[in-house]
């Protein structure tokens, strides 16, 4: 039953990319070159992923996974696959244009911005246009909090920041991936504070979680913590291999599929 709320199918492009490069120094198994779309059914159905959300990318270069692949994407396996939108934050209407063909015509159940491809807090006025129409469509927000693993600056992931986009769009479904770390601490208070700021995991593998993160999991936090695999850079399985060691007991299910289905309408 487990939902894999963040995902790539990766692209040549996205591969080829320098902050991929980066990544490979400490993370050597990151595929290169072609990657069929059955090897990433493969390594989903490895770790039982029922479903995965796989994300559009875009930066100010272009697209390194467009939303019109990511959509062929999920033709092809409807009942496994769904998307995450990407738009280019310098043209804000026409980004208001694309999420919603997105949305209307794909079936996208979310718009993923990663911040620290544009160098952009999530609190710039580049930002905002997007936000009210996500509250519009009634789809979460996905971005990226925590340190980034690529040579890129960490600033722009600061929990810091989701506070002030909170508080400017309260009925704003805010999803953060990659934990927050090292501002977890953060992370957990501003997901305790507004009701509608969640937390994925990806990224991380469970014997990497944070203990304030799994304490947060077992008690008041059980309905904010989705699981997130951030493949190709980490597989499901690998994420997923030490799940039992946390002690989740009954909030497991929330954990790996509950919340996601609540929170993406799935």
């Amino acid at each position: 039953m487990t939902i894999d709320v963040w995902m790539q199918h990766p692209t040549e492009r996205l591969l080829a990319s320098p902050f991929i490069a980066s990544l490979r120094k400490w993370i050597p198994t990151i595929p290169s070159g072609e990657v069929s779309l059955e090897s990433t059914m493969q390594q989903m159905d490895k770790a039982k992923i029922k479903c995965g959300l796989l994300s559009a990318w875009y930066g100010p270069l272009g697209p390194l996974i467009s939303n019109a692949e990511v959509y062929a994407w999920t033709k092809r396996y409807p009942d496994r696959l769904l998307g995450l939108a990407g738009v280019d934050l310098s043209d804000p209407m026409q980004a208001i244009y694309e999420l919603r063909k997105c949305v209307s015509e794909y079936g996208f159940k979310g718009l993923r911005i990663i911040q620290w491809l544009w160098d952009k807090p999530c609190t710039d006025a580049l930002y905002y246009p997007l936000f009210a129409e996500c509250v519009q469509l009634d789809i979460p927000v996905c971005l990226q909090v925590g340190l980034t693993g690529p040579l890129r600056v960490s600033e722009t992931g600061r929990p810091l920041y989701i506070e002030r986009v909170a508080l400017d769009f309260p009925d704003l479904k805010i999803v953060c991936g990659h934990i927050g770390y090292p501002w977890q601490q953060e992370m957990i208070a501003f997901a305790t504070k507004f009701k509608n700021i969640y937390i994925d995991t990806s990224a991380y593998k469970c014997k990497r979680y944070p203990s304030e993160l799994v304490e947060y999991m077992r008690s008041h936090g059980r309905n904010k913590v989705m699981f997130g695999s951030n493949y190709p850079m980490l597989t499901p399985s690998e994420c997923l291999q030490d799940l039992d060691q946390l002690k989740l007991g009954e909030n497991q299910n929330a954990f790996l599929y509950e919340n996601a289905k609540r929170v993406f309408k799935l």
